[in-house]
């Protein structure tokens, strides 16, 4: 009775009560334990300061936000990486359906177009899936399993390049002798050392040239280290040298074909002037569009580190990586016999039934 006619309401006089027995229990631990002690085990369980649970009152939940994860931000560079690789892959699908659902192709030629469809495929294909590890998993040796893919495609499809221009050097140079046995069990005995060569150097990041443990050593392409960028932009420009040395032999045959034609014929028609130059500013397309779009990058990966900007890393990457988009468009869609089984595909208007022709030079 007097401590009720000490406080107006039952909730005040049991706030009250919880405080007196508060400091009982701290008198008869101070005994023992210091008061420092004492305080810091009481703080510790913070519903006993909780001072909307001795009012009686329930606790409020933490707000919504502060339990929920923060999202990662997407780089719009990724986003359209991923897009290409998207684009890149569905292209090149076609390219391989239309090679390996008709019986006529099946000459060296189209056997080296398959296999550059099938690295840039691959290449794709490793764009997407480079999307998903960088913002849903997260681990080193699925990291290094990926940049290994991506090495062993975009090699791959170089060296897949310079295979097709031997190919169509052998084409001009031995012209009577290309159409034989010898000459297929060159294009895979080719095809295999291409491959093998490519999975050798994809498997370098997972064999220890990586710089997952030391972060000083990466290069602009992290997990690859500097050395195994180094090796691999010199590799590129020495492919890339074979390739405008076999482009000017090819000129010089050309030419010289040419120079033959309008020899025998005492004067060189229009027809055949015009056909030489048109090959000519094709074979100059093909190999301008291949340095502009790989040049860049190997050269930015030898002088560039980590201390530079992401985004000169992406605009130097991009075109590289656009160059798998245009390889069906100069080596798949502007061949003749692809081209149309592409329209009959298309708009199934009669079976496949034209037989193959040999390849001339003038189809080079």
């Amino acid at each position: 009775g007097w401590y009720r006619s000490l406080f107006h309401n039952d909730s005040q006089l049991s706030t009250a009560c919880t405080l007196v027995s508060l400091t009982l229990l701290f008198d008869s631990f101070s005994v023992i334990h210091p008061p420092a002690v004492v305080m810091s085990n009481l703080l510790q369980n913070t519903s006993l300061l909780n001072w909307d649970v001795l009012e009686g009152r329930n606790a409020s939940p933490a707000p919504s936000w502060e339990l929920e994860p923060v999202p990662a931000i997407v780089n719009p560079w990724d986003v359209l990486l991923c897009v290409t690789g998207t684009l890149m892959s569905c292209e090149n699908a076609v390219v391989i359906a239309l090679i390996a659902y008709t019986p006529t192709l099946r000459a060296p030629m189209f056997v080296l177009i398959g296999s550059l469809a099938f690295a840039d495929l691959l290449a794709g294909l490793g764009l997407i899936l480079n999307f998903t590890v960088t913002y849903i998993i997260d681990s080193g040796f699925v990291t290094l399993l990926l940049a290994g893919l991506l090495i062993t495609a975009f090699s791959a499809s170089v060296l897949n390049i310079l295979a097709i221009t031997v190919d169509r050097y052998l084409s001009l140079y031995n012209a009577l002798t290309y159409h034989t046995e010898g000459t297929v069990m060159f294009t895979y005995i080719t095809l295999i050392l291409m491959w093998v060569i490519s999975t050798a150097l994809g498997s370098l990041p997972v064999l220890g040239w990586n710089c997952l443990e030391d972060e000083s050593t990466c290069s602009i392409c992290r997990p690859v280290n500097k050395n195994n960028a180094a090796a691999l932009a010199v590799s590129f420009l020495l492919v890339f040298g074979l390739i405008l040395q076999l482009y000017l032999q090819i000129c010089k045959i050309a030419f010289r074909h040419a120079q033959q034609i309008a020899v025998q014929h005492q004067f060189m028609t229009t027809s055949h002037s015009s056909s030489t130059t048109k090959g000519v500013s094709t074979l100059t397309t093909i190999l301008g569009t291949f340095g502009f779009c790989w040049i860049p990058l190997a050269m930015y990966s030898l002088v560039a580190d980590t201390r530079t900007p992401v985004i000169y890393t992406y605009a130097m990457a991009l075109p590289a990586i656009c160059h798998s988009i245009i390889n069906p468009m100069i080596y798949a869609f502007r061949n003749p016999e692809i081209l149309r089984s592409l329209r009959i595909a298309c708009c199934l208007c009669m079976p496949y039934s034209f037989t193959m022709r040999p390849r001339t030079p003038s189809d080079v």
